[in-house]
Formats: structure tokens, sequence, C-alpha cells
């Protein structure tokens, strides 16, 4: 008994894992359906009617726990009850193994196999039993197609492989009508052959646990030729739900990231990385980022490639707003400048070293002021010619000015010396005028040659990584640019070095001080604004050059119009000759 147990409880064990195992598995079956009239005859059977059938009366046993054998139903005097005492049952037999081991009660006779609920009694989905049914089907079809000739003696001569008399079937006719077998089953499915065999038809089934516990294969699709019919709603996962079961390591990377398999882990353990600026992903459990095209950018989410902003320096944002209003200051300062001198144009510190000069770098300066809004702004094809050319015109004739403002001071104390009274003749106030006029040419004729060759050009900045495209005037020519500089910087080293030499020169007012100390502020600005300008990126490039052109503007109006506005509005005695001449 205790073996008997133990066995038991092994193969209750082992029922329990392969339910474990085999509930939510999918599968491919044979085309299954309903034979017409095969419940009802399953439903029917009886030992009575079948008493040679063992498995029949074992089953009929099992399943109404009582014996047929000794039945009130089956007396001495039936026929069958030969067939059915179990004393013509052999010993060997299950039946009588199973009759000895348990003293079952006898049967009543009433017991039917209607409203049933057995693997046995469910013929809802017959497999191969359909399938025979059509084979018995097919093959009906081709005898009667085979023996139904419409004048079998005028043709049995003629047309001996269509028409065979009943007697004399030769397998060779009937596989010919076999093969052209075309009928239409009771369940409303067409049936024919295609070649040797007949059309692919395969059931979708599913194992599925019912309330008692048991699991049986459910219908949930259905394969016929190249088309897949599946109901998703009726799948039953291994989890009992029908929705479907995320990895027991990781779930699904979503759109914007890649999978990234962990190493020394199962293929179902990834990591899900976020996809790098500039690369989407626009698929679940998608292994590689895609880059987007030059001109396209990544959204936030990196699921989609959207086009790229302009980006450029505008009079909108905190960096344009903040450079236009020291550009118009600075140009508003240089006009009260201008209004000053103005007024106080006769007197001694205005008039000192030709007021001239001193109103044309006023004007000068406010056009250098003004030339850095030119910057600001989407850049045009105009706007980009444009720019560069003031730039470079301006300052040129700013600095222009002071250097002949210096060489008039050398001139002045050089004159002063025994035998040089004519030296300060040859450079009168038309020379000085001539003089800034012809600095001022060379630099107008290096912009128009660069700007009719190789003008800039608004352009496009794709080697920028970022949301962002900017939009900048390209140089087409850096040996323009770099003349229209380099000229400008010698202009301005050689003032300095002018102004140098005359710093120390005796005079109460002596001007080239104050031109060494703007002239030098102006050079620190443009050495320090050229490696800036190269490794600034973007429209800060832009800005870059807006604050260098600033910068040494309000240098040379601080440094040397700052003093003599001094003097006029706070130190009204000092305006006289005799205080600027004295030593």
């Amino acid at each position: 008994m205790r073996n008997e147990r133990k066995t038991l409880i092994r193969k209750r064990r082992k029922i329990t894992r392969s339910r474990s195992v085999a509930k939510g598995v999918f599968g491919v079956a044979i085309r299954s359906s309903a034979v017409p009239g095969f419940e009802n005859y399953i439903r029917s059977l009886h030992p009575i009617h079948r008493p040679e059938d063992e498995f029949l009366r074992e089953f009929w046993e099992e399943e109404f726990g009582c014996s047929s054998g000794a039945s009130p139903l089956f007396s001495h005097s039936s026929p069958s009850f030969k067939y059915l005492t179990p004393l013509n049952i052999p010993t060997s037999s299950p039946a009588n193994r199973f009759s000895q081991k348990v003293s079952l009660p006898l049967c009543s006779g009433t017991e039917s196999l209607e409203g049933v609920k057995n693997p046995f009694t469910d013929v809802s989905q017959v497999r191969v039993a359909y399938n025979v049914y059509l084979a018995v089907y097919a093959a009906a079809h081709a005898l009667h197609s085979l023996l139904s000739c419409p004048d079998r003696e005028s043709s049995s001569g003629n047309n001996s492989s269509t028409c065979s008399s009943p007697k004399h079937i030769k397998p060779k006719e009937l596989m010919q009508h076999l093969n052209n077998v075309n009928f239409s089953t009771p369940q409303g499915e067409m049936f024919y052959f295609q070649g040797t065999d007949i059309p692919a038809k395969y059931d979708l089934v599913n194992w599925q646990e019912t309330p008692e516990g048991s699991l049986k294969l459910v219908l949930i699709g259905r394969v016929d030729g190249f088309d897949l019919h599946l109901n998703e709603s009726a799948i039953q996962w291994s989890t009992g739900s029908n929705q479907v079961p995320v990895s027991v390591c990781t779930e699904s990377c979503p759109p914007g990231t890649r999978k990234a398999n962990k190493k020394g882990g199962p293929l179902c353990c990834f990591d899900c990385i976020q996809c790098a600026e500039g690369e989407i992903s626009n698929q679940t459990d998608s292994l590689h980022c895609e880059r987007c095209p030059s001109e396209f950018w990544s959204n936030a989410k990196q699921t989609a490639c959207i086009p790229r902003q302009l980006d450029f320096l505008s009079f909108n944002e905190t960096l344009g707003i903040t450079l236009t209003t020291a550009a118009l200051s600075g140009a508003a300062v240089t006009t009260a400048v201008f209004v000053l001198f103005l007024c106080y144009r006769q007197t001694p510190v205005v008039r000192a070293n030709n007021s001239e000069l001193s109103f044309l770098l006023l004007l000068s300066l406010k056009l250098c002021f003004l030339c850095s809004l030119v910057f600001i702004g989407r850049p045009s094809v105009w706007s980009c010619r444009f720019q560069q050319a003031a730039f470079g015109i301006s300052f040129v004739l700013s600095v222009s000015c002071l250097q002949v403002k210096t060489i008039v001071v050398l001139a002045a104390f050089r004159s002063a010396r025994p035998g040089a009274e004519a030296l300060i003749r040859w450079f009168g106030r038309g020379q000085q005028r001539g003089s800034v006029c012809l600095l001022t040419c060379v630099q107008i004729t290096i912009c128009v040659t660069w700007l009719s060759l190789s003008p800039p050009v608004p352009q496009r900045d794709l080697g920028f990584q970022g949301s962002t495209v900017t939009l900048e005037c390209a140089m087409a020519s850096v040996v323009g640019f770099s003349l229209v500089l380099g000229y400008i910087g010698l202009l301005a080293c050689t003032c300095l070095l002018l102004a140098f030499l005359a710093r120390k020169l005796p005079d109460n007012f002596n001007e080239a001080k104050l031109i060494t100390f703007s002239m030098l502020i102006f050079c620190a600005v443009w050495v320090a604004f050229v490696p800036a300008y190269i490794t600034s990126p973007g429209k800060y490039t832009v800005a870059v050059e807006i604050f260098a052109t600033l910068a040494s503007s309000y240098g040379l109006l601080l440094c040397i119009f700052t003093p003599k506005c001094f003097i006029i509005l706070l130190r009204p005695e000092k305006n006289t000759k005799k205080h600027l001449m004295a030593r």
C-alpha cells in the first residue's frame, strides 16, 4: 500500500509539473471540425449493444462506478451473456484484473452517456476523425464520378479511362477521378486537391487551464494557405491572463532607446540605453540608433528627427539687446560730445591740434558704434557685405585721424627748433585732410576689391552639433578679411609708435599722451579679438566682433575726449591758450 501511494504521489507531481509547463503553450494542429452525427453516435453507445468492446466496458465501469458484467440486464438467457460474464473474460485482460482488485456494484441499466462531460464524449474538435471523414467522402465522390456515365454501353469501348464497370474498377482510373474531386462539405468548406495535396489548413491552438484545474485545447486561430487569422483576445498566457507577459529580466525598451545585452546574462536581460543627441529610434526594442541628417536633429524624446532651428544673433535676445544698448549709448555719448565741442568750438581746448580732425574723429567713432548694429539680425546678402565694409572703413577713418593728430604734434614741436620752421608749413590743414582721405581710400579700395571678387555670403553652419543651425556670414575669402584687419592693425601700430615718441614733449596739455593710452587699449582689444573670434562657436563669433568694436570705440572716445570735456565743463579757467602752452 505504501509503494502504491508513493507511486500515486509521484504521478500527481508529474501531472502538476506537466500542467505548469504546458499551460499557455501555442501549437499548430490538424484542421478540426465537427462531423455531422458523430456526437449522437458516441452518446448512443452502450455495452449492451457492443458486448465485445472491452474498452467501452472498462470506460463504462470507470465513468459510472459500476460493473456491467453482472447487471440484471444481462441474463443468462441473453445471447450476449456468454460474452459479458466474467467467467468468459480472459484472466489477463484489463477488465478481469480490474474486477479482481475492486469489487464494484452492478449497473442498473439506466446509465447513459447523454449529458456526460468527458474527453471521450467531446467531439467538438475532432481532427484525425474529421480527416478520415473527408477521405471517405473524397473516395465516394471519385467513385460516383467514375461510375456516373451517361451512356455506359456506348462509352465502355471508346473511353475506358473515364467510365468503368462496377465490377472492373481500375486504381489508375480511380486516381484520375480523385484528383478532379471538388465538393463542398456540410460545414460549407470546399474540398479539392492541389496536385497530390489538399490545401494547407491548420488550427492554431492554445493550452488553457479550465476552472476545474485541467488543461484543454482552445482554438485561437486558423491558417488557410497564406492567410493567418488569429483571435488575440482568446489567448491565455502562462500567467492565466490574456495580457502579453513581460520578460522575466527586462521590460521592452521604449522608442528613443536601444538594447544593449548585459555581459554574462541571458538574452532576455539587457539595458535600455538612451540614444545620443542627434540620434533616434522610433521602434520598440531597437538594436541601433539612427543618426539624423545634417539639417535635422532629434526631438526631446529622441523618437523623431525634426528640422534644426535657424539661430543667429537677433535684437530680441538678451545678448542682442545688451549689445544694441551699448552701441546706441556709445553713439549718443559721441553725439553729445560732438554737440559740446560744436558749442565751444572757439575755445583753445577744442581748437588745439586742428578742431576739424576732432570733429571728424567724433564722426568716425559714431560710425563705429552704429556699424556694430549691422552685425545684429538675420544675415542677408547685402548685410553681410555692408557690415564688413562699414567696420573696416569707419575704424580706418578714426585711426587715420589719430595718426594725423600725432604727426601734427610731432611737427609742431620739431618746427620750434631753429631752422625747422618750414616743417609745419608743409603739413598744414590741407595736407592733414588729404592724409586722412588718402589713408581711408586705401581701405576703401581693399573693401571694394574684396566685396567684388569674393564677398561674404549668408550660410548655414552645419558643423556645430545641436538642435540649432547657425546662420552666419561666411567668409568666402579669408585673404580679403585678413587684409582689412591687417591694414587697421598697421595704422594702429604706426600711430602707437608715433604717439609713444611724442608723449614726453614739453607741453601742459600734450594730446600725444592721450593718444598713446587710447591706442594701447585699441591694440590690446584687437590682439585678444583674434583668438576669441576663431574659437567662438556659432552666433558668438559675431558677438565677439561686436564686443571688440564697442570696446575699442569706447576706449578711443573716453581716453581722448574725457579730459577735454572735463576742462570745458568743470575747469573752464584752464581752457585758455596760456594755460595750454605753459610748460
